[in-house]
């Protein structure tokens, strides 16, 4: 039998039920609060929210290469950028992250009550969700984060996972144009999945007709998603733009993109997770509405499965791999295999809740030990490191912050700098454009093809004699070569470390981590005419 709404916890009264929803959403947001809540700024909260300020003020660090590179993210600069001008970046971040996580839990209360309408159940599922998603990701993705786009084009995932539930696909597509509009890629996978679910319907589902409008108007409100994605590349070279998908699958995000660069454990670890929701799929029985997003989780399987056949089909052939590789056909399957897995989990309790009481008792133990253990785990690590995110590779976090702090109250607005390889918050602290920096990657052929080359440029190109990768910081390259890179980059200052000491214009306090040089002017171009040659 099935656990849906026919349960007699659906019949409670309305006032009672509201009461108790409200109480789920906001328990199922401190779950993600404790799970998320990481300083600012997050990994990706740097690259997306400097750019939506930028994006609103672009006197804000002009010059620099990624903040000035085409937008793919407007509906989010729109519906989130202009916070900047008002709030401080660290405000932006928190106010965002409160509502997304919020917006995001009430979306989660909605789905896990229609498919197990039990008191406080949808809690239990948010954080087995949470838990799974966290310790049993393949390629490194997620819901739960900081504020960025996907986070809140999942908040419209899930709202339309709750209208397949109930066989809404009017509302189903509207939903999921919605989400294509904060997120191409999101929104566009979560259509493919739910025309999946559509046809394994059969018979019983509707005609295309009948939603024939409702995707018509789906696709319009996902075109304020998808036009500038699609305009980024348009009428560039192909050869170009090939170059771009190379260095982006494989130079910059093999590890999202490309299956060979996973870890082995973190391919078992999903292997294994999908084995457990295949198990729980065949131990509770299924209506029309389960089956509706089982099929809907399965899809994200094929997609990741398509992944790996790309993947072993194009070996040895990166510029056909990329082409294909650089879409995230793992992304998916990384969110919804775990929701997957949680949702089964609490329908098979509330089964044996049903049917075998003792069973249930035991079964709920375990089941909040499952997600209790990894939100514990996070807390003490927290704990132990408050560092954010974003700065876990900078050794000397103090220092960093100080540098920075120092640069953004005595540089001009305007200034260009050259930055230590090992960082990603310069925008953030300083509030200065950089020539280029590893974690910003512009999302533009053109743009990629540009930052890859400055990135060697400044620390890929091997020292002679040696065989290091590249310089282990900027200090390394000497003044000749710091100077021409000045010259070539028209930058005006360099961030290095104190060792070696460089022989440039030092300025800026004392720092036991990084020092600030001042480059000297690229010389201006004479004005002045040259006599004619005789005849």
């Amino acid at each position: 039998m099935s656990t849906t709404s026919s349960e007699p916890e659906a019949r409670f009264p309305l006032a009672i039920r509201h009461r108790q929803a409200i109480v789920e959403v906001g328990l199922i947001f401190l779950v993600f609060f404790i799970y998320a809540a990481w300083p600012v700024p997050e990994v990706n909260e740097t690259h997306y929210l400097t750019k939506a300020k930028h994006y609103w003020n672009p006197s804000w660090c002009p010059g620099d290469l990624f903040l000035d590179s085409e937008d793919a993210h407007q509906v989010f600069y729109w519906t989130c950028g202009w916070l900047t001008r008002f709030l401080s970046l660290p405000a932006t971040a928190w106010c965002g992250r409160v509502v997304t996580w919020g917006l995001l839990a009430w979306a989660w209360q909605r789905l896990s009550f229609l498919l197990v309408p039990k008191f406080l159940y949808a809690i239990l599922s948010a954080a087995l969700f949470v838990a799974a998603a966290s310790q049993m990701h393949m390629a490194g993705e997620w819901m739960i984060g900081g504020l960025e786009a996907k986070g809140l084009a999942y908040v419209f995932v899930l709202l339309a996972l709750s209208a397949l539930v109930r066989g809404r696909w009017r509302a189903v597509w509207l939903l999921l144009g919605v989400a294509s509009a904060f997120h191409a890629l999101i929104g566009g996978w979560s259509v493919v999945a739910a025309a999946v679910a559509w046809l394994a319907a059969g018979r019983k589902r509707p005609p295309l007709g009948e939603t024939l409008l409702s995707l018509v108007l789906g696709l319009l409100l996902a075109l304020p998603g998808l036009v500038p994605v699609l305009w980024l590349n348009w009428g560039v070279d192909p050869a170009v733009v090939r170059e771009a998908s190379r260095i982006y699958v494989f130079n910059r995000l093999p590890h999202h993109l490309v299956p060979q660069t996973f870890a082995l454990h973190f391919v078992f670890r999903h292997i294994l997770l999908v084995g457990i929701w295949l198990m729980l799929c065949r131990l509770v029985p299924a209506d029309r509405g389960d089956r509706r997003v089982r099929w809907f989780v399965g899809a994200s399987i094929g997609m990741s499965l398509t992944g790996c056949l790309i993947a072993w089909l194009t070996a040895g052939h990166d510029a056909e791999a990329a082409t294909l590789l650089r879409y995230y056909w793992f992304r998916m399957a990384d969110v919804l295999v775990p929701l997957g897995a949680a949702l089964e989990t609490i329908r098979l309790l509330a089964l044996f809740e049903r049917y075998r009481p003792a069973w249930a008792q035991w079964g709920l133990l375990v089941a909040m030990l499952l997600a209790a253990i990894p939100l514990g785990i996070v807390v003490v690590d927290r704990q132990r490191n408050l560092r954010p995110p974003a700065d876990k590779s900078v050794v000397n976090l103090a220092a960093w912050r100080d540098i920075c702090a120092w640069v953004a109250a005595n540089t001009p607005p305007d200034a260009l700098f050259l930055t230590p390889r090992n960082t990603q918050s310069f925008h953030w602290y300083a509030g200065r454009a950089e020539v280029v920096g590893y974690k910003d990657i512009p999302q533009d052929a053109v743009g990629i093809v540009e930052w890859w080359q400055r990135l060697n440029d400044l620390y890929r190109q091997r020292p002679a004699g040696t065989d290091a990768e590249g310089y282990a910081s900027l200090a390394e390259l000497g003044r000749t070569r710091l100077e021409a890179l000045g010259r070539k980059y028209h930058a005006d200052y360099v961030i290095a470390p104190p060792d070696p000491m460089l022989a440039l214009e030092r300025i800026g306090p004392p720092n036991p981590a990084y020092v600030v040089y001042r480059l000297p002017p690229a010389p201006k171009a004479s004005t002045k005419q040259l006599p004619k040659p005789s005849p």
